[in-house]
């Protein structure tokens, strides 16, 4: 999709669940049962990909849209300042009692790390219709498979409006090997997957096949290979680019800020090669700062 210069950009609309993330970090070791340890910090801020893909356009300017549930606990509450302060719309956001606690724990070590989330009630908020019908959505972005399994309409509802839809499958056990995968996702115009989704999706283990095999479902493909960079493949060509080398924090959320350097440069029109190095860009920055969205504030 292209956009002419000097109009303000299409609308994102970045669906999927709201967490609230829990950080520890500074751990000599990791965890085991009956064993307490302690850690050196903690980071609590809002998480899910969703939101991480919608705070880095809004912070550049374009005007994003979350397309989510947020509970009326405390615990989800807590989120709504540092939600208000990221500058996405939350004009779409349905609150519900019935939508929280939605909490993930993720322990941060050598700059890996491993996730404890719990979610609540459906993904699908009650305002999915009237955000596709709203005169600035111009694209969907659905930011795990298993939201688009809870909502199997979610693409052709979008692509009926009008608007070009992107998928990040999101690594989820329940999905991820799924028969229907591919036939679910079908009519998505960009996927984002990581090179091991990718190959769990397609059952084939070599990088080019699988992504022949996903070309051939999604016009354009672009391939996380994480320090090693990326591959936008769209039908038989390929680009691959690599990462800048960076001091690796946490890489909580990386995957998510380059779905929208990749988005954002895409929906301006931007060449393959600008996409993926902006998608590659806001990868990087991620992973300088614990906390998928917290490289936002640092500036």
């Amino acid at each position: 999709m292209n956009e002419q210069s000097g109009q303000v950009g299409p609308s994102i609309l970045c669906l999927g669940r709201l967490y609230c993330d829990v950080l520890f970090t500074g751990l000599a070791d990791l965890p085991s049962l009956g064993r307490e340890i302690f850690a050196d910090d903690v980071t609590i801020t809002p998480g899910g990909g969703a939101f991480i893909t919608a705070a880095y356009p809004a912070a550049m300017g374009r005007p994003t849209g979350l397309l989510a549930r947020l509970g009326l606990d405390p615990l989800s509450l807590a989120l709504e300042a540092p939600l208000a302060e990221s500058g996405v719309d939350l004009g779409l956001l349905e609150r519900s009692a019935e939508a929280g606690p939605q909490l993930t724990v993720a322990i941060v070590r050598d700059g890996d790390r491993a996730f404890l989330s719990r979610r609540a009630s459906g993904a699908r908020p009650s305002t999915f219709a009237q955000a596709l019908g709203a005169p600035s959505s111009r694209h969907l972005h659905i930011a795990e498979a298993a939201t688009l399994f809870e909502m199997p309409d979610a693409v052709s509802a979008a692509k009926e409006r009008g608007l070009t839809v992107s998928l990040d499958p999101s690594w989820d056990d329940t999905v991820i090997h799924h028969a229907d995968f591919l036939a679910l996702c079908r009519g998505a115009d960009v996927f984002l997957p990581n090179v091991e989704e990718a190959k769990a999706i397609t059952s084939l283990a070599d990088i080019d096949r699988a992504l022949d095999a996903l070309t051939a479902v999604f016009p354009v493909v672009a391939l996380k290979l994480g320090a090693d960079g990326a591959i936008l493949a769209e039908g038989s060509s390929r680009i691959r680019l690599p990462a800048p080398q960076v001091e690796v924090v946490d890489t909580t959320g990386a995957g998510d800020a380059f779905n929208a350097g990749f988005l954002d440069a895409w929906l301006r029109g931007g060449s393959p090669e600008a996409s993926l190095t902006a998608a590659i860009a806001c990868g990087s920055r991620s992973v300088q700062a614990v906390g998928g969205s917290t490289a936002l504030r640092a500036g």
